[in-house]
């Protein structure tokens, strides 16, 4: 019988901390620790545990990837603009070789043309876009199917 896999780690990139002064038409009104405490909740009722984090570094993005393993049986991340350009964060992850769910609060392939280019997409199972704090829920959901494996 195969070991449980329920360690889930939340990745969250630049300028995600500061949801609440964000734009609310794109991002609603939640604050970066409310959003965490929600789907904290949903990763509990789903029996897997969440560990959080947060950085405006890019270098500290792909550090904490390259840590995961051992640590995180999958990940959930938003790396915010990063999304869009970042190589690193894709070798990163890649390198990190832990399933991935891609999740973004805003509908990205509705904004700026710009954010509709995801660099990390072919690494992760999915990526759930524009449904606000119920996409983490979705995302948990997708990501948990795959740890059941």
């Amino acid at each position: 019988m195969s070991e449980a896999r329920s360690r889930v780690e939340l990745m969250h990139g630049v300028n995600l901390d500061m949801l609440g002064r964000r734009d609310p038409s794109h991002y609603g009104t939640i604050t970066l620790a409310e959003l965490e405490r929600q789907v904290a909740g949903f990763a509990r009722d789903l029996g897997l545990e969440l560990r959080c984090f947060q950085t405006n570094s890019e270098a500290q993005f792909v550090e904490h990837l390259h840590h995961l393993p051992g640590s995180a049986d999958g990940v959930l991340l938003n790396p915010g603009a990063w999304t869009h350009y970042s190589w690193a964060i894709h070798d990163a992850l890649e390198i990190a070789a832990i399933p991935a769910v891609e999740v973004h609060l805003s509908n990205v392939a509705a904004r700026d043309e710009w954010r509709r280019v995801s660099v990390i997409a072919d690494l992760c199972l999915a990526s759930v876009a524009g449904q606000g704090v119920e996409g983490y829920r979705e995302a948990l959901v997708r990501l948990s199917k795959e740890l059941d494996g």
